[in-house]
């Protein structure tokens, strides 16, 4: 390759015409951001201009267009570093270098130096040196090969690249990485973005990857449980027939995915890859594709057929982070991750960039088809996404301003619809009364009261059972041996959960000469190694009225003692206890010493050095010690310590009494706490811990008619008549408990030389283990009888779901806190409003309020809602009567149902869904899928419906399975052994999920 090459062959025009041409190109020509540019030799362009403006042709010819002098490497084609413009090349614009290629020609085998125009911060430049990037597979890092972009390229054409050096399909759907360094790479989602916006850099290396066939990508191929990877290489199952880990408090998650992802126009959107076309980086609102992408991976996992069930752990990390109340692994409700998801993919995949300010106008009398049209296609200015297509339906919404009858009509948006259920006004209580009646058990009621009622509304309904008078009922919440809260008659039942173990108890009248105890038993645990005395609650609590000139403490022994006389043995007159006052010296000393501490909640008051000598413990005789004994007294007083001869209890009752109320000494505040402040539902949460301690309330007939494998062999004797005096003597009979003033918590209360004490006096009464053995009988003490009431079977309400429809298009007026600012008025209105069907989408989906919350009642209505498989026909709920040409039917088939099991407080999320290839109903729980019949879709946990309008439905492309093949579970050697799905165990669930529900239910609605 000579410099001095002879001319191109095509005749080139005069030299003045070349010269005045180029020179005239080279004038005109203005640098514009990707525009080319070409890179010339300096010697060879000032040998040409030499050249054309002699004007001589037979002077010197420049011959072919030479850059050899530029490359580094003539092979390599590398430019040298450092080269300068006018002095190493100059640089031509596109249409005056192909003039000059065309006159000229160029040497053979060399490359024309293209350039980009690159608008770079504040000006604009012709980029000499392009990024030159190195490229390779993933999985085959070793082959490198290097190519050359310009900073205006896109990434796209990056990827196009690699498929042509690679040999790789250009539709096959891969993704690319960036590796800026050794131990960084970062991912390259956004195709249109450039090269200099994507900050790459000469010396980088672009790494691509491709979708295996399995759905996951080489880079982050999920974790299988009870799987290896071979055995999940080798399963071929049903598309989209996957379970979906739970990963800790993610049913509500996993339900929300199997119905969307079977839902047949969405999830072959996302099979298809159309939405890699449609992924909008640059929406303010949205998520910068990272919802969509990771959406789409759970989705090509699932439908691959290569798995028994997927780990969606990269999807809930995405959804953590844009949404942070999903945060973590606390239970969510299921429509309410559906809803935001919906949001999410639509802004992600919305095809309109740049939103247009838009503003709405009201019908003002114009036809309603006028306007709904008018809303429709500036609701689509704004937001056109597949989800849009898919799930967007349109309502009227109609405001009558009660004062000037303005109307106000607006034709709105919905992606789904969340209609109520009728709510009763009443509720069914379970109950314990307790009588008066020593040797009366317990008995359970069920009684009908006002859900806006009080607690005396409950009074009442039980007085109409018991014949016993409204006034001489107490009502207390038990939990854990303690009472949780005493309720006054004035408080609001909704207070009151139905989970909650409610006693009323019958008291005697109220008077000034009774006083009301709240009665603990408690078991005494001595730890001589440990010179330590513990405290442990044990059966039920009780209430009771003890008169004013009976509160001493032998007379309180002997009024607990009978009542308690049903379940406890009295001791034998004849000495059974009866035992020598030295040899119980040391035990009394250290029961004296130490504090007793409830050894549930592991807390402990200071001890007090008890002072206290033998005559001192003869005479405190039916107390607990003979230290600081605590007066009980209804009203706050301040008191000392009785000396010896003025210990007697009728000193703890005196002043004026109070009704029973929730309150009471300590910190509660009239709730009973496990630990200090903490709340009952922090308790809840250590309940397995301290399972071994406590006795739960009776729950059957069963544990009323079996009397136990260590039942005492002696039944309770009959009420022990009061002795008029004992003799105090060194030989003493020891009682069966002894009388401890406590707390709400059942903890000993604080002593010192003045006491406070509030209106609610709390007594304890503590039993030595053995003593508790031989008098106590805990089967007799458990046991309880049902009223006649229980067995009337619960009648379960069923509603239709055309009923929910109507009620959703009911006339309603607006909330106190929601008004309406009518533009005639000038101010807010607590207007009329009315919704009203207008157009539903291709998917319907309805969202059953099952979560009520009003001012007075919180509850989940467990309503049977008839909701039809098939043919569920709209066209007498839409306003718009008359179809144009084109217009679609509105009959519509499930598809889909997200089911929730369980209360307010704890619950499990489930689903049910139709194969789109098969047809076959299928029960999805987690991981372990099982096939369904349509008998069993239909059930009180239904929460969420997925309906598919029949126009766009298609026929199943592939046989149904038999009911005899295997189910489809988790575990590859699982067999079909039933078709019935399994019960929702809300125990399954973890911990967590049950103390966290009561705060996700109360924003359903």
């Amino acid at each position: 390759m000579a410099a001095n090459s002879r001319c191109s062959a095509a005749e080139p025009p005069d030299l003045e015409t070349q010269r005045r041409e180029v020179e005239c190109l080279l004038r005109d020509c203005e640098l514009r951001a990707g525009d080319s540019w070409f890179m010339v030799d300096h010697r060879w362009y000032e040998q040409w201009k030499e050249f054309v403006e002699s004007g001589d042709q037979n002077s010197s010819c420049p011959g072919q267009i030479d850059n050899t002098e530029l490359f580094e490497d003539v092979c390599s084609n590398h430019l040298k570093e450092r080269l300068v413009e006018n002095e190493d090349f100059v640089l031509v614009p596109a249409a005056a270098w192909h003039k000059l290629l065309s006159w000229y020609g160029m040497v053979d085998q060399q490359p024309p130096l293209e350039r980009k125009v690159v608008d770079l911060p504040s000006t604009l430049k012709v980029e000499v040196y392009p990024v030159e990037i190195f490229l390779c597979l993933h999985g085959s890092m070793e082959n490198v090969t290097m190519a050359q972009f310009s900073r205006t390229d896109s990434i796209h054409s990056i990827q196009m690249a690699m498929c042509r050096v690679f040999s790789l399909p250009p539709t096959c759907e891969c993704r690319l990485w960036m590796k800026s360094s050794e131990n960084n790479c970062e991912r390259l989602r956004n195709v249109h973005m450039s090269v200099l916006d994507a900050c790459l850099s000469s010396g980088m290396t672009v790494i691509m990857e491709t979708r295996n066939a399995d759905g996951t990508w080489p880079s982050t191929r999920p974790l299988i449980l009870r799987n290896s990877v071979e055995e999940q290489d080798s399963y071929r199952g049903q598309p989209g027939v996957c379970g979906l880990t739970n990963l800790g408090n993610t049913c509500f998650m996993n339900s929300a995915l199997q119905c969307l992802s079977n839902t047949p126009p969405l999830t072959e959107y996302f099979l298809q890859s159309i939405y890699l076309e449609e992924l909008n980086f640059s929406n303010p609102l949205g998520m910068k594709g990272e919802i969509a992408e990771a959406y789409a991976d759970v989705i090509k996992q699932m439908w691959s057929g290569h798995h028994y069930s997927v780990v969606p752990r990269v999807f809930k990390t995405k959804v953590g982070h844009f949404a942070s109340q999903f945060l973590g692994y606390q239970q969510h409700d299921s429509q309410e991750l559906l809803s935001f998801l919906l949001d999410g993919l639509h802004e992600d995949l919305n095809r309109v960039k740049n939103k247009e300010y838009i503003e709405l106008r009201d019908a003002e009398g114009r036809p309603d088809q006028e306007v709904a049209e008018e809303a429709w296609r500036n609701h689509k200015r704004r937001n056109d996404s597949v989800i849009v297509d898919t799930f967007h339906g349109l309502f009227k919404s109609t405001l009558i301003c009660p004062q000037c009858h303005k109307v106000s009509v607006t034709f709105d948006p919905f992606c789904y619809l969340s209609i109520p259920l009728p709510v009763s006004k009443e509720r069914v209580m379970e109950v314990f009364f307790i009588s008066l009646d020593p040797y009366a058990k317990p008995m359970q009621h069920r009684v009908v009261v006002p859900k806006a009622g009080k607690v005396l509304d409950l009074c009442l309904a039980l007085s109409e059972m018991t014949e016993v008078p409204e006034t001489q009922m107490v009502v207390a919440d038990v939990f854990k041996h303690r009472f949780y809260k005493i309720y006054t008659p004035d408080e609001s039942l909704s207070c009151i959960l139905d989970r909650d173990d409610i006693f009323v108890y019958e008291c005697s009248a109220q008077s000034d000469q009774q006083v009301l105890l709240a009665l603990y038993l408690r078991e005494r645990a001595h730890y001589r190694d440990y010179g330590s005395v513990s405290t442990t609650l044990f059966g039920h609590p009780l209430l009771l009225s003890v008169p004013r000139s009976s509160c001493s403490p032998e007379a309180l022994y002997q009024i607990f003692l009978q009542r308690l006389a049903r379940y406890v043995r009295a001791p034998n007159p004849s000495g059974e206890l009866e035992e020598d006052e030295d040899d119980d010296d040391d035990e009394e000393e250290l029961y004296k010493s130490q504090t007793n501490g409830i050894s549930d909640d592991d807390e402990q008051d200071d001890a007090e050095p008890t002072g206290s000598s033998q005559s001192e413990a003869c005479y405190a005789d039916g107390l607990a010690n003979s230290r600081h004994q605590d007066p009980i007294a209804p009203s706050e007083v301040h008191i000392r310590p009785p000396p010896p001869e003025e210990g007697d209890v009728h000193s703890m009752c005196t002043g004026a009494p109070k009704p029973l109320c929730s309150g009471d000494a300590g910190p509660s505040d009239g709730h009973i706490h496990a630990r200090g402040e903490e709340s009952r539902a922090e308790v809840a949460e250590e309940g397995n811990d301290e399972a071994e301690n406590e006795e739960e309330p009776p729950q059957s007939d069963a544990i009323a008619e079996d009397d136990g494998k260590q039942e005492e062999a002696c039944s309770p004797s009959s009420p022990v008549n009061e002795q008029a005096a004992k003799t105090r003597t060194c030989r003493r009979k020891k009682r069966l408990f002894d009388i401890q003033a406590v707390n709400c918590n059942g903890l000993e209360r604080e002593t010192g030389p003045n006491l406070t004490l509030s209106s609610q006096p709390y007594v304890a009464l503590d039993w030595d283990a053995e003593i508790k053995k031989r008098f106590y009988n805990e089967n007799e003490a458990e046991k309880y009888v049902k009223h006649s009431s229980m067995d009337v079977p619960l009648q379960q309400t069923t509603v239709q779901l055309q009923e929910c429809i109507q009620l959703f298009t009911t006339v309603e007026t607006l909330e106190e806190e929601n008004p309406w600012y009518c533009p005639v008025c000038k101010k807010h209105q607590l207007a009329t409003k009315k919704l009203d069907l207008w157009s539903l989408p291709e998917v319907l989906i309805i969202h059953l309020k099952r979560f009520s919350y009003t001012k007075f009642t919180r509850e989940k209505l467990d309503t049977i809602v008839d909701f039809p498989l098939r043919n569920l026909d709209f066209s007498g709920c839409l306003l718009r009567k008359k179809l144009s040409n084109g217009e679609p039917p509105s009959r519509y088939d499930l598809i889909a149902v997200s089911n929730h099991y369980g209360g307010l407080r704890d619950g499990h999320y489930t689903s049910y869904a139709r194969n789109k290839d098969n047809g076959q109903w299928y029960y999805f729980d987690d991981s372990k899928v099982t096939y369904a019949t349509e008998e069993q879709i239909m059930t009180n946990a239904a929460y969420v419906l997925f309906y598919h309008r029949q126009d766009k439905m298609r026929k199943p492309c592939v046989a149904a399975p038999s009911p005899s093949s295997a189910i489809c579970t988790a575990s590859s050697t699982s067999k079909a052994s039933s078709m019935q799905p399994p019960e929702a165990d809300v125990s399954a669930a973890t911990p967590s999920c049950v103390s966290a529900f009561a705060e996700l239910t109360m924003e359903t609605n």
